[in-house]
């Protein structure tokens, strides 16, 4: 069965992922761990459940999504797999985290890529990778079929969505991908955000006043 933990890191106040079951195999999704005390959260949940991370995976990445990589690359020995569109996102994180009021920011180079519809397995899980661009260009999001999980990044939030005034992002598109790819799932799925609240498909389809498709109930 599949467990989360999470975490909200950094000043941005992002949602980091560990995903496990009962073969104590994980694999750990946006590490947005900046200083040593996040860090040593993270490192605290591994070792206390026993866990041996399998992969570390990027949604996207922008500054505040990406900050653990590096730790996480280090420390486990993993690989790091993102989109291949979203390399460039990646490598430009050094040049404007300072904007932002980071100036240590550890650079990880990626190890490799997974694709649209692509399947990723650790312990007895398997996420469905779908390509979900608009908040940034190499988007993507988790799907777990068998408990209706959805690891969904700064696509959907609880009531509203990513932001698309940054580089690469696209208005049209964000709600072409909600739509397309995330309203396609059962109402009952839970969407487990990059920032906020976890929420549900059905959910946003009622309310989310940027993207709802029916009225909301009485």
């Amino acid at each position: 069965m599949l467990q989360i933990h999470s975490f909200v890191f950094n000043p941005l106040q992002e949602n980091t992922y560990v995903l496990a079951d009962e073969t104590k195999e994980c694999v750990i999704i946006d590490p947005g761990c900046y200083d040593a005390e996040e860090r040593y959260e993270l490192a605290d949940l591994i070792e206390t459940n026993g866990l041996t991370v399998k992969m570390l995976l990027n949604t996207h990445c922008h500054v505040d999504h990406v900050l653990g990589n590096a730790f996480v690359k280090e420390t486990y020995r993993t690989k790091l797999y993102i989109h291949p569109t979203e390399t460039a996102v990646l490598q430009s994180v050094k040049v404007y985290a300072p904007h932002y009021g980071i100036f240590q920011y550890a650079e990880a180079e990626p190890d490799a890529f997974f694709q649209e519809g692509e399947n990723l397995v650790f312990g007895n899980q398997q996420l469905q990778v779908l390509f979900v661009p608009g908040h940034s260009p190499g988007h993507v999001a988790f799907y777990h079929a068998a408990q209706k999980v959805l690891i969904g990044g700064d696509v959907l939030f609880r009531n509203s969505i990513g932001r698309t005034d940054l580089p690469g992002g696209n208005f049209d598109t964000l709600i072409h991908s909600i739509h397309e790819k995330l309203f396609t799932l059962a109402d009952d799925v839970t969407v487990y955000p990059g920032h906020g609240p976890e929420t549900t498909i059905g959910y946003e389809k009622r309310t989310n006043p940027f993207v709802g498709v029916s009225s909301p109930r009485p």
